[in-house]
Parts: C-alpha cells; structure tokens; sequence
C-alpha cells in the first residue's frame, strides 16, 4: 500500500494495521465472524475487512431502521433537507480523501474519484431544494362544496443495493432522495467496494449524531448475493433499488414482484455514438474515446459502439487509432494516467473472452487488447483498451462486456444508424454527433433512440444530477436522481373532503334510503 493511501485511510478512520471491524452503529450490531477482505486491483494490496452480517444481526438492523423510521417521518421535510446539507458539507471536508479512497479502491482515475465526490455533494443540494418542493395536486371535484388533493407520504425502509464501479455517488442518488422524502436507508454496498461505503456511512452518522437523530436512519450492512437476496424478499422493504447486471436485476425484479413490492433497477447499458457526415470530429473524438476508456470501460454509460457514417468513417477511424496511442494506463493514483485497471480477474477473463468471441465472428482490431503483467504495471488487472471493426450483425455487440473495448462500424442512412443503435437488448445511454439540425431533431424524437438518455454532441457517459437518470428495455426502466424521481420513493394518496351537509356520490349515482 502506497505512502500516500495508507495517509489518506487513516485520516478517513480506518486502520490499515488492523483492518477488521464491525461496520455497525453499535457494537452488537453487524458482527459476524465472517469477513470480506477489500483488495485493491491497483496494486492487489489489502485495503480493510469488514464483516458479513448475520441472520440475527439482519433482523437487529431492521428493527432499528423501523424504530427510526417513525421518529425521521415526523420531522418536517425542510428540516430534513437542513441534515442532508450539513451531509454536503461533510464530503466537502473530505472529497479529496474520499475521492482518493473510491480511486484506490475501485480503480478509477483520480478525476473520476474526486468527481464521484461531487456527484453526491451535487445531490445533497439538490435534496436541499427539494425538501421544500415535495409537492402534492389541488384537484376540481365533480361534487359540489367537494375538495379534492394529492400528497405523498414516505414508504419506509428503502433499500439500496449498489455496484463496485460506482462505489459512492449511486447510493447517494438513491439515499439522499429517499432521506429528504422522510424514509430510512438499508445499503448493500458491493462486496468489491465496501470500505468506501464504510467512511460515507461513518460521515453520515457523525451528521446524524450532530442533530441528535438515531443511526438507525441509514444502515449498512456487508455480504453478497444471499444479503441481496435476504433484502429483496423481505417485504418490510418497500423499496429496494438494484443497480447492477440485467441477470441480477431480473432475479430482484421476480423476487420484490412476487411480494408486491417496488423496485428501481438499474441495469446493463450497451451505448452507441452515432457519427454522421455533419458532425464536429474534433468535438466526436475526445467524447468518444473518454467514453470507451472512462473508468476502464466499467460504467454503464460507457461507450461500447461507434456507428459511423461511411463518408468520414476511414477519417475518423485513424483519428481515433491515434487517439488511443496516447492513452496512459497506470496507478489511478497519478494524475498523468487516464485509465486504471479492471476490477479483479473475473473482468479480466470477462475481457479475454469478448475478444476471443469477436475473433470468432470475424471481426478485426485495429488496437489490440492485451493483459499487461504484473512487472510492467505492478498488477495483472491493467488491460490495453482495444478497437474491434465489426459487422452490426454480430451476436457478441449485443452483450456488454464490462471492460475498454470499442466496436466500430459502418452506416448509409440515418434510419440504419438508429436502427442499428435500438439493436440491442439493453437501453440506457445513446448520442449523436451532428450540426445537422434535422438529424438531431429525428435522433431524438419518438423515431430515434430508444434509450433513456439520448445526448446530442456529448458522449454517452456521464450524467447530471438534475436529470433523471435510467433506461429502458434490459436496463430496468427506473429512475434515479433529478426531476421528479422523487416520487419513487414516496406513495401517491389521493384525499376527498366533502364540507357540505349531504352525502353526494361521484357519478351522480343515486343511493335514496328513504
């Protein structure tokens, strides 16, 4: 562990001598003897244990969120909101530190890491707001001296269930709503980023300590897929909100349907960049290969397709080659690197395979990807990020493969482009680089994209806060962050209040007992 991450943890809490704890409010809460150790792929050091919860310890959990549960609601949204800012101002102290931490511990550049910071500052202030905009509808009854409104109430325990390549901001997303709407958390952070998870959830206690609340308003606990699947069945959550693969949230979705529940699901996202004869390549090329390369090609917004139009197709594809020679991979760490490494060695292989299946089906690459060993970057989880040209037909663009590899193709017409790009299962993130009004207009009309977000001279990675962010088919269909997402985390109630001195029935139904 480097000089300068064992500085920075240690600042955060945590001690890298003796890195197992408990990761409860109270020490006979989350105990178990069960551990999982984070290792870095940085340089496959050990960061910290934590340990798995237990049956008993769950159930102890659930009990204090719901004791929590009814002492949060009562307290009026807008003095929510005043917990939540003091939360922002908290990761303000420390984004640097917590940046680093979520860098180190995923993998991401530095950038990235501080950026994730901001992310969830971002959404603290936007909770702020909304915390006095949790609106309701005044709404014309069809009986006289009849008053007809709309509210929303909290739902209870929300849980939350996130993923390794956004260990932090995704959570917060979902928390920092779910919070201000008068609701307790319960997060299952990935069982490959969970010392992250512990430092925001020990900020957050020192936030509701200050106000004299009780931790039982966010809880975290740590384990893999037999928690999720404890979570997800458990019908004292109302809520669970799922970002990960499309196999897993298709096994959540069953088992919260199955007892009626509510689900946000973010899944699998296989995004394609349409670059048409009209468009900027100067402006294309940097959002392209940041999208394909961001974060190792471990988002869900990431770049995996380039549908290029065949006027400027041999253009831009040397472009691009010479784009990707000047890519530095390396310790996240350092800031003159734009790539770290892949998550452990499950995505390596993840990687290996894909370019052996786009091998198989006769596509050709004009970078080649590679595994680089452990003497040349100090970890063998450092891959060379890769371009494959392919055919639309193949079966493997259709699947996405959580690594940096591209895959670019030819197209005519506009509607072919489209059409290729809808091709997919999945449906989270799509743009179109073009000055070509009419494109961009058709691109995002109801004949265009069928994702969720749909860009236009901006990559498909990345997304603000005040915009709701979720997709369509395979990639669940929720909504999270901005806009009016709010209301996911709250039930609709629709109240009557008749002030007359009779009993009139809606439909003008006659009821006469005399």
């Amino acid at each position: 562990m480097t000089t300068k991450i064992h500085s920075v943890i240690e600042r955060l809490g945590i001690s890298p001598i003796n890195p197992s704890w408990s990761t409860g409010k109270n020490d006979d809460i989350n105990v178990s003897s069960k551990k999982i150790t984070s290792v870095s792929p940085v340089d496959m050091q050990d960061i910290a244990s934590v340990g798995v919860i237990s049956d008993d310890d769950f159930e102890k959990v659930i009990r204090t969120a719901k004791a929590a549960y009814t002492i949060w609601r009562d307290i009026p949204a807008p003095q929510r909101g005043q917990v939540l800012r003091d939360f922002g101002d908290t990761l303000r102290k420390h984004k640097k530190d917590l940046g680093t931490l979520v860098s180190y511990e995923m993998g991401k550049s530095l950038q990235e890491g501080y950026g994730e910071v901001q992310e969830m500052i971002d959404i603290c202030d936007f909770a702020v707001g909304l915390s006095r905009q949790l609106y309701g509808l005044t709404i014309h009854s069809e009986r006289p001296n009849h008053r007809m409104y709309e509210q929303w109430h909290p739902l209870g325990i929300v849980g939350i269930i996130s993923a390794f390549n956004f260990p932090v901001a995704v959570w917060s997303w979902n928390a920092a709503l779910a919070l201000v709407c008068g609701n307790v958390c319960l997060w299952k952070p990935s069982e490959k980023t969970p010392i992250s998870a512990v430092v925001c959830q020990k900020l957050l206690s020192s936030v509701l300590q200050n106000h004299e609340l009780p931790d039982g308003i966010s809880n975290l606990i740590h384990g893999g897929a037999e928690i999720g699947s404890k979570m997800t069945n458990d019908s004292r959550i109302a809520l669970i909100s799922a970002t990960g693969s499309t196999k897993m949230g298709k096994a959540v979705a069953t088992a919260v349907a199955a007892r009626l529940g509510k689900t946000i699901l973010e899944l699998g996202g296989n995004n394609a960049m349409i670059i048409t004869a009209d468009a900027d390549l100067d402006t294309a090329l940097p959002a392209a290969v940041f999208g394909a390369v961001g974060t190792a090609g471990q988002r869900c917004t990431s770049t995996r397709r380039l549908i290029i139009h065949e006027d400027v197709y041999e253009e831009f594809k040397k472009k691009l080659v010479g784009a990707y020679k000047q890519i530095n991979i390396g310790n996240p760490l350092d800031e003159n690197n734009h790539m770290g490494p892949l998550i452990d060695k499950d995505a390596i292989q993840s990687y290996l395979n894909t370019i052996e299946a786009i091998k198989t089906e006769g596509g050709s690459f004009l970078v080649e990807g590679k595994v680089f060993k452990p003497t040349e970057l100090g970890s063998d989880t450092y891959v060379q990020p890769c371009i494959a040209e392919v055919d639309p037909s193949f079966d493997i663009i259709k699947t996405e493969t959580f690594a940096p590899i591209l895959y670019i193709m030819k197209y005519k017409t506009l509607d072919e482009a489209i059409q290729i790009q809808n091709n997919v299962p999945q449906g989270l993130s799509s743009s179109i680089m073009t000055l070509n009004l009419r494109e961009a207009e058709v691109f995002l009309s109801h004949k265009g994209s069928d994702c969720g977000i749909a860009n236009v001279n901006i990559g498909t990675s990345g997304a603000e806060i005040g915009g709701a962010f979720g997709g369509e088919k395979e990639t669940g269909g929720g909504r999270e962050s901005g806009t009016e997402s709010w209301k996911a985390y709250m039930r609709r109630q629709t109240n009557t209040i008749n002030y007359s001195k009779e009993i009139p029935l809606a439909q003008g139904i006659k009821f006469d007992l005399s």
